[in-house]
């Protein structure tokens, strides 16, 4: 019997390949990557292309969101704004805007075009200090706006399989799924290597850390490290 057609949010981060891992082992591939105009865009699109690869999706779609970067808000765009360093419990500079809820719209209507049954996006509620869109209640509500806005045979549901995720503990499921990581890419800024200064880097180098793991990702020789968990 073949099996059901899910599509995948891949940012081409930790998370995402991890959520990606998942879905490989119930779902056939649509995967869905975003370029609005972000700092990292050509290295989020290089992981996203050889990731895609990796798992030989069945389908690969790349949609640019111009909009995001003309409405602007965020330092992952607007480079007159500074990518904070360090870890942070707050809503950062980084926060783009409503972006999840626009990324999963995206996603259920392909979905609704290619008849898939569930959208996958790598989601942890641990970041939701920061990011509002990361909350378990936000993804909930929205499966109730698909039930309401789709046709009434249409049945596709959002799926966050590392919502209430440590990323310690995302860092070692993935790593037992055998997820490339080391196609991957994390970091807000887009140098030849990873800043290993920003959120998202600290982040999963402590989640690798945690995991006990050494991280595949190469980064800058001359940033801090995570020394504690």
């Amino acid at each position: 019997m073949e099996k059901p057609l899910a599509v995948v949010l891949v940012s081409g981060g930790m998370d995402s390949l991890v959520a990606l891992a998942l879905a490989n082992q119930t779902h056939r591939l649509a995967l869905l990557h975003f370029n609005y105009g972000q700092i990292s865009e050509g290295k989020e699109l290089k992981a996203f292309n050889r990731i895609a690869e990796f798992y030989r999706a069945e389908y690969k779609l790349l949609v640019d969101l111009d909009y995001l970067k003309k409405i602007g808000g965020t330092s992952l765009i607007d480079q007159s704004l500074e990518i904070p360093s360090g870890l942070s419990n707050q809503i950062p500079t980084t926060y783009v805007p409503f972006r999840n809820a626009q990324l999963v719209s995206v996603g259920v209507s392909w979905g609704e075009v290619v008849g898939a049954e569930v959208v996958f996006i790598g989601a942890v509620e641990e970041d939701s200090a920061g990011y509002p869109d990361c909350r378990r209640e936000f993804y909930t509500t929205f499966n109730r706006l698909i039930e309401l806005g789709t046709r009434p045979t249409t049945h596709i549901e959002i799926k966050v399989p590392l919502i209430g995720m440590k990323k310690g503990e995302i860092a070692k499921l993935g790593i037992g799924l055998k997820a490339p990581f080391e196609l991957s890419w994390s970091c807000y800024r887009g140098g030849p290597k990873a800043c290993g200064r920003c959120d998202s880097c600290l982040r999963r180098l402590r989640a690798f850390q945690e995991a006990g793991y050494p991280d595949p990702l190469e980064y800058d020789v001359s940033s801090p490290r995570i020394t504690t968990a």
